[in-house]
C-alpha cells in the first residue's frame, strides 16, 4: 500500500516504476496487492523513491488502521474500475474496426460484421454499467443488509 501511494503521489504509472526500479511489472503488481517484498526490493523502491527502506516495510496494521483513508480506498478502486473500462473500450473500438476492415474488403454483399459488434457491444454496456453505478443493485447498502444477516446483528 505504501508503494502505490508513493507512486500515486509522483504521478508514475506501475510500469514507468517497473523501469526505474528494474523490477518485473507483475512483481510491482504483487506489492501492491500486499504482497511482502523481498529485501532487493526494497532497495530498489527505497533509492528510486528516495527513502529509506524502513519507511517501505509494511506496517503489522489491521486492515482499517491502514495509511490510506477509506476514501481514498474508494477513489483508488473507483479509478482502478474506471481504467479497466476505458482499456475495454478502447479494445472494443479498434477490434471491431478492424473487424468492418475485413468485412468490408472479404465480403461487403454480407455484412456479419454486425453479429459480433452487438454481442461484444452488450458486454461493454453492462461493464458501463457496472462501472458508473446506473444501476447500483449490489451496492453498499445492499452489502451492509447482507452482513447485518449473516452476522445476526446491526452495524
Amino acid at each position: 500500500m505504501i508503494i502505490r501511494k508513493l507512486r500515486i503521489q509522483r504521478g508514475w504509472s506501475q510500469d514507468q516504476l517497473a523501469q526505474m526500479t528494474g523490477l518485473n511489472i507483475r512483481t510491482i503488481q504483487r506489492i501492491e496487492r500486499g504482497q511482502t517484498p523481498s529485501l532487493e526490493s526494497l532497495k530498489a523502491f527505497a533509492a528510486v523513491f528516495e527513502t529509506e527502506i524502513y519507511t517501505l516495510q509494511p506496517e503489522t496494521v489491521m486492515p482499517t488502521e491502514q495509511n490510506i483513508s477509506l476514501e481514498e480506498a474508494r477513489v483508488i478502486e473507483y479509478i482502478r474500475d474506471l481504467k479497466g473500462f476505458y482499456g475495454h473500450l478502447f479494445t472494443y473500438a479498434m477490434v471491431i474496426s478492424g473487424l468492418f476492415i475485413f468485412n468490408f474488403l472479404t465480403t461487403p454483399e454480407h455484412f456479419w460484421v454486425i453479429w459480433p459488434a452487438f454481442g461484444w457491444g452488450i458486454g461493454l454496456v453492462a461493464h458501463a454499467l457496472s462501472v458508473f453505478e446506473v444501476f447500483n443493485l449490489f451496492g453498499p447498502e445492499w452489502e451492509k443488509k447482507q452482513i447485518e444477516k449473516r452476522l445476526g446483528k446491526k452495524l
